[in-house]
């Protein structure tokens, strides 16, 4: 895999060539968008076109060939991707979270490893972690140890160079945390990943038949294991959701607007001679933007506590941390329901003629409801009103 990964070397030097990468790289995928989600299957150009754009190193630190970009600038192009292809904005925002995941959970040798590798081979990195799957097990085996059983919603893995995996150990219900190259024997994917929405991102099961994890695959411990910002990651992943449901939200609006341009006649008795001239419709469009706004200006905010809070290291309290984490949940909250609003009400202001399967205005939904499922909303509301409530933190989980 790394060979491969070679081949596809593009340096680029900072920030901004990723954003502008990212931008041309959103307009290629929207071009085939819905070719692709028609297709589902394995997300090879995908990874690709992030690969070759110069993408992968986004998050990896210069002083270990990175671009050592903020989160900030990270989450801001997974939205962007997200605007073309909500999928391979999964499979982006995963990647990037995934690669930094050795400087919270693993030695700090390992995260200078991890991170160095990275940025020299242009590697992709995935996940076979899903900790409500138990049925991966791992046993010593002399001087390194074995893995069988399953893992099921292993985003990304079919194509990627490192995978981060969780394993049960004995009757340890705290899984054991390792890194596995794709090509190591023994592991298959079983293409079983046949849903409604993100298609694209090969999120199905895979097989581990005795899988040797060597001692140093396994992550950590991490230098300060019971500090607030071992427990970081979780919250990275509720706000990299949330940008990509932004996305996914900004471009179903953006797409239901040129089509109300272009293509919406206005109605019989509106008292107007084009669409756009609809008083309900300007009403309706004016509602839309305005609450897609406000839930930016969360995410944003959510997304620069989270960042101070990296950045502190392991000098961040647990109370800073239950700050962050309320922050997240609300963007993520805020950002799950505006999308959904979108993503449905488009077809009421474009018309009958848009619900077309031509115009495949339909994945935006499907992909985001999907997504969103990730995690129960429910029970990030309910950590948000104890935290309102009876000032009590989120207790750290994967999930908060």
């Amino acid at each position: 895999m790394i060979a491969t990964a070679q081949k596809h070397t593009v340096q680029r030097h900072t920030v901004l060539d990723c954003r502008l990468a990212a931008k041309a790289v959103a307009k290629k995928l929207k071009e085939t968008a819905i070719e692709r989600d028609r297709k589902a299957g394995i997300p090879n150009y995908e990874v690709n076109l992030l690969r070759e754009a110069g993408l992968l190193p986004l998050i990896v630190p210069k002083s270990y060939g990175g671009l050592g970009a903020s989160w900030i600038d990270a989450m801001a192009i997974i939205k962007e991707l997200a605007k073309g292809d909500s999928a391979a904005a999964q499979l982006y925002g995963y990647h990037v979270l995934l690669s930094a995941t050795p400087q919270l959970s693993g030695t700090p040798e390992q995260a200078k490893a991890f991170y160095r590798e990275t940025a020299q081979h242009n590697l992709f990195w995935a996940n076979a972690i899903n900790i409500r799957d138990t049925r991966l097990r791992i046993a010593s085996d002399g001087d390194h140890y074995r893995v069988n059983g399953a893992k099921s919603f292993c985003t990304g893995a079919a194509v990627a160079d490192r995978i981060i995996c969780t394993a049960i150990e004995g009757d340890n219900p705290i899984p054991v945390l390792f890194v596995l190259p794709r090509n190591r024997a023994g592991l298959t994917y079983n293409h079983d990943w046949d849903v409604m929405g993100q298609r694209r991102t090969a999120s199905g099961s895979f097989t581990f038949e005795n899988v040797t994890v060597k001692a140093t695959d396994i992550l950590g411990p991490p230098e300060n294991p019971e500090g607030a910002a071992a427990t970081l990651l979780g919250m990275f992943g509720l706000l990299l959701l949330s940008h990509i449901f932004l996305g996914i939200a900004e471009g179903t609006l953006e797409s239901a607007m040129d089509y109300t341009r272009t293509q919406s006649r206005h109605w019989l008795t509106s008292g107007v001679d084009k669409a756009v001239e609809d008083p309900h419709l300007l009403r309706h469009y004016g509602n839309l933007w305005a609450q897609l706004q406000g839930a930016n200006a969360l995410a944003a905010q959510a997304t620069a506590q989270a960042q101070q809070a990296w950045d502190k290291g392991n000098a961040l309290t647990h109370e800073e941390r239950g700050e962050v984490a309320i922050a997240a949940a609300s963007a993520k909250s805020l950002t799950t329901n505006t999308g959904l609003v979108i993503t449905n009400q488009i077809f009421e202001l474009m018309g009958a003629r848009s619900a077309a399967a031509c115009y495949g205005f339909d994945r935006y939904w499907r992909d985001l409801r999907t997504l969103s499922l990730h995690d129960p909303l429910d029970y990030k509301l309910q950590e948000i009103g104890n935290w309102v409530l009876n000032g009590k933190a989120p207790v750290p989980t994967p999930y908060a």
